[in-house]
């Protein structure tokens, strides 16, 4: 008898115990289902279907955040900026003037690329509150369509970007800074006459007789390295500080393609979106 009491009692103690346990564990599983998961604007792209994206032009799109999103992100030394991502909205071209009309910047249509004209990925360093860009798809070769038949192709770059950063990222922040314009083609770009810097021959041979005196000529046919420097200023409008995340609105001032030094740049304004991300 005293046995089965014994019994009896290990089996319900060994009950109250698994009990209390499984209470626990229901307990934690449902504190964590309930626990808030950071979603990233960019995740939600990258889990998107080929079929939905392919000739759409979404892929030239860049994350977008919820316009109610209006917190802050603390930088300071030795952070970064990765994900850079601008997409261009809207080129303009400053037109040289004539004697009854000033230049002016007049709207344009982009005529190539046509869904590949993004600057994405750009990425940089934070160091004495200045931002450095280190890498990433940092240039786009465009080319635009003014309203008097004019093509000015240009590479709308955010190379070598440096500006000056605030000690906090928050809706309102505007950034300022410089970036380096490359070439739109480099030194070993082959014309139909074979003049190129690198390569090639300085005068087509039908133009030998010309000699080489003649500035237009010379312009045409000696091809040289003319890279030039942009301003770019970013618009900060939303900001998502449960993951480090900002969206606006960029633009870019920047010289128009020369061809190697044969044609006087134009003035460029880029528009567009923004958005980015602390590492």
């Amino acid at each position: 008898m005293t046995f089965n009491l014994s019994s009896q009692n290990f089996t319900a103690t060994l009950i109250m115990r698994i009990r209390s346990f499984l209470a626990f564990v229901i307990s934690i599983c449902i504190t964590f289902a309930f626990v808030p998961v950071k979603t990233f604007a960019f995740s939600e792209r990258g889990n998107a279907q080929f079929t939905d994206v392919v000739n759409t032009g979404k892929a030239n799109d860049c994350p977008t955040l919820d316009s109610s999103l209006v917190g802050s992100i603390s930088l300071g030394n030795g952070d970064s900026l990765k994900g850079i991502c601008m997409h261009p909205t809207e080129v303009y071209v400053k037109v040289p003037g004539t004697k009854r009309k000033a230049a002016e910047f007049v709207s344009t249509k982009i005529i190539s690329p046509r869904n590949n004209t993004t600057v994405t990925e750009v990425y940089g360093d934070i160091d004495s509150g200045t931002f450095t860009e280190k890498g990433g798809i940092d240039f786009q070769l465009i080319t635009v369509l003014t309203p008097g038949g004019l093509e000015v192709p240009f590479a709308f770059s955010a190379k070598d970007l440096t500006a000056d950063l605030p000690s906090s990222i928050e809706p309102g922040t505007e950034v300022s800074g410089s970036t380096f314009t490359p070439n739109y083609r480099t030194g070993d770009f082959l014309d139909p006459k074979a003049r190129a810097k690198n390569t090639g021959v300085e005068y087509a041979q039908g133009l030998v007789a010309l000699g080489g005196d003649d500035e237009e000529l010379a312009k045409e046919n000696i091809k040289v390295d003319v890279n030039g420097t942009g301003v770019i200023t970013l618009s900060i409008n939303y900001v998502d500080s449960d993951t480090d995340e900002f969206a606006g609105t960029f633009e870019a001032i920047q010289p128009s393609d020369t061809d190697m030094g044969s044609k006087d740049p134009l003035d460029v304004k880029i528009i567009g979106e923004l958005y980015g991300r602390k590492a």
